[in-house]
């Protein structure tokens, strides 16, 4: 279970209390779901297996079909020594206008030797008007690999809808053994400059991060992965080797465009940091 638990800001409204608790182990050559738990809105579908035995997949689902104000959910995945996951989710997360109340998830995720994580989401949708605090710790150990991906849309942008009101803050940290690796905190006001400065969104309303740390990419596998094909103008992107991993940012007008980029950097490096091929999940119509 991770370590030092992230805390929310306090709300006296009434909320949803949701939370999912997975917990993976190794047994007999096969990753398992030794432990599952899943408290309404979540729901946890049957554990699926598209590329043998070695990878468990799990899709989360939102049964309420999104967030608003003052709903709280809380999501922790512990994986035993050699063990593989995929977890992913079932649609986008929509977070709805509401009255100043802020919506809040929490994930901590604890991986144990020898393991590797791969947290793959569909988009954030957040409304105008919406207010959201999203948190996500991960605590690594010796040869463990995570890798993650955040697609953010800002505005109903399809309907012409843009982020003139509410807030929008996301945290990710990465530790390992007490050592944090990561730390990327971000923050976005409904309305303000940052929208349409060029040191912010520039205009766009996707913003994307894709983080992989545990491996440590070589001068090779960063140059195969600048020449991958990116995304049409006017979107624009950036790769960063890190200390002991890798990011990759995305801001344009499409999270489509962001995820099919992400897909084909993860199948780049996916036989590299865990030597097997890149398994799409099909509920994310790339």
């Amino acid at each position: 279970m991770a370590s030092n638990p992230a805390t929310l800001p306090s709300d006296s409204a009434q909320f949803w209390r949701g939370s999912a608790r997975l917990v993976y182990a190794h047994d007999q050559g096969k990753t398992v779901l030794a432990q599952n738990y899943a408290q309404a809105p979540l729901k946890l579908q049957k554990p699926l297996y598209p590329e043998g035995d070695s990878v468990c997949h799990s899709v989360l689902v939102h049964t309420a079909g999104g967030m608003v104000g003052s709903d709280r959910i809380h999501i922790e995945a512990d994986l035993a020594p050699t063990s593989r996951a995929l977890v992913t989710s079932a649609a986008a997360n929509k977070i709805y206008r509401s009255q100043g109340q802020t919506a809040q998830q929490v994930t901590q995720l604890a991986l144990s030797e020898n393991t590797c994580l791969e947290w793959l989401p569909q988009e954030t949708i957040v409304f105008n008007g919406a207010h959201f605090y999203q948190q996500t710790r991960v605590d690594l150990t010796a040869g463990s690999i995570w890798l993650g991906w955040d697609i953010t849309r800002f505005g109903r942008s399809a309907r012409g809808e843009t982020f003139q009101q509410g807030h929008w803050r996301s945290h990710l940290e990465i530790w390992q053994a007490g050592r944090p690796l990561w730390l990327d905190r971000q923050f976005l006001a409904g309305g303000s400059e940052t929208l349409t400065n060029l040191h912010g969104l520039a205009g766009h309303p996707v913003l994307a991060s894709l983080v992989l740390v545990g491996y440590t990419p070589t001068s090779d596998d960063l140059e195969k992965l600048r020449a991958l094909k990116r995304p049409n103008a006017p979107a624009e992107v950036g790769i960063t080797r890190l200390q002991q991993g890798l990011l990759c940012r995305y801001r344009g007008p499409s999270s489509q465009m962001a995820r099919q980029w992400f897909v084909a950097l993860w199948s780049c490096l996916r036989p590299v940091y865990l030597g097997r091929p890149a398994c799409v999940s099909r509920i994310w119509g790339v």
